[in-house]
């Protein structure tokens, strides 16, 4: 808005053309994004607090040490999608097809997550059927993928690219949209498998959608993916303020949610940032580099389906509890070594990933 309104301004008042600059937006976005979280977090808490009513809202199948956390609100994801949507639309160049995917995809797996918080809040349910679930992701990243396709350049239209790898990209062609359903459903559920301690999810998320936001802007700036060797993606630089509005409210958001946590993030947050984490990872054409930043939850979701997998085919389970930050609650170890060591293991796999824009 900021971009749409003052820019054009420039030629009569020199201060205005800082905002054709993507450093100085991502910034103010981000910025905008935490100042806000601090303003409305604490009267979204008490709300929260009021609309449970003082039930539960405890995961099934999870260690007997998390019953004393029953009563912490849910649906905090809530500060993250409002605040992240907010300060993006207010520093965003809203021309930017880039920029409308991306908030399509945040608003509509959050509205999934909502779907499935309040379900499980209004009527003391397990939530909406897994079923009824998927098919909504299903609908939504189809929309999505198509989307992402009919804006995407002809040279990098329905390509996949590879980390390490210059000067090739492979045409995916009739399975590019398939292939993105899975990114986007895989990385919404993985986000949210992972949402499982105070504070586990939202550090690795904030690592992840840093590297992103760099990513995102080299690849859309001609002369850096020229230095680079990267695959060219026009408008998707536009994501960093997106990656830094996500970036603003994460921080703000992890105010609340350290250890004890005031309020969850719940499906609302963690399915929404997995499915704009996705969708970034799309536009940019880095989607195996996201398996690689977002490892932490790679492995949350692979200790699942290898422990449902092992039980119905065997009888016996590979871990003590799945997902895997519970299998080490069972060890013995203490909330905060499993939250801090994910976090470590979350910033080296980011390392890795951003090594891959130069190594080539």
């Amino acid at each position: 808005m900021f971009y749409e309104f003052l820019y054009p301004f420039a030629d009569q008042y020199q201060i205005f053309n800082l905002f054709k600059y993507l450093t100085l937006r991502t910034g103010g976005a981000m910025l905008t994004a935490l100042l806000l979280s601090f303003f409305l977090a604490p009267y979204l808490i008490r709300q929260l607090k009021v609309m449970q009513h003082g039930h539960s809202n405890i995961r099934e199948y999870v260690p007997e040490t998390h019953l004393k956390k029953s009563g912490t609100p849910t649906m905090g994801g809530l500060l993250i999608v409002t605040t992240s949507c907010f300060a993006t639309l207010l520093w965003g160049n809203l021309h930017n097809s880039a920029v409308w995917i991306g908030l399509l995809a945040f608003i509509s797996f959050g509205i999934i997550g909502f779907w499935d918080d309040y379900t499980k809040l209004s009527s003391q349910r397990k939530g909406i059927s897994a079923r009824y679930k998927l098919i909504a992701q299903i609908i939504i990243s189809i929309i999505i993928a198509l989307l992402i396709q009919y804006y995407s350049s002809p040279e990098n239209s329905a390509k996949l690219a590879f980390p390490f790898v210059k000067d090739f990209l492979l045409d995916l062609g009739i399975l590019y949209v398939p292939f993105i359903m899975i990114v986007l459903i895989g990385s919404s559920n993985a986000v949210n498998l992972t949402d499982g301690l105070d504070g586990l999810a939202i550090v690795p998320v904030m690592i992840a959608i840093s590297s992103f936001g760099i990513i995102a802007y080299m690849v859309g700036n001609a002369v850096y993916s020229k230095y680079l060797l990267l695959h060219f993606v026009p408008n998707s630089g536009e994501l960093a303020v997106l990656c830094g509005a996500l970036l603003g409210a994460g921080l703000g958001f992890l105010w609340y949610n350290a250890p004890p946590a005031a309020v969850f993030m719940g499906d609302t947050g963690s399915l929404a940032i997995g499915g704009v984490l996705g969708t970034i990872a799309a536009i940019t054409k880095h989607e195996l580099v996201l398996v690689i930043i977002g490892g932490v939850f790679v492995l949350e979701a692979a200790s699942v389906i290898i422990q449902i997998a092992s039980f119905k085919l065997t009888g016996k389970r590979v871990f003590a509890m799945a997902p895997l930050h519970h299998h080490y609650e069972k060890k013995g170890w203490a909330e905060s070594t499993i939250v801090i060591r994910f976090w470590i293991i979350a910033f080296i796999l980011a390392l890795i990933g951003l090594s891959s824009l130069k190594i080539r």
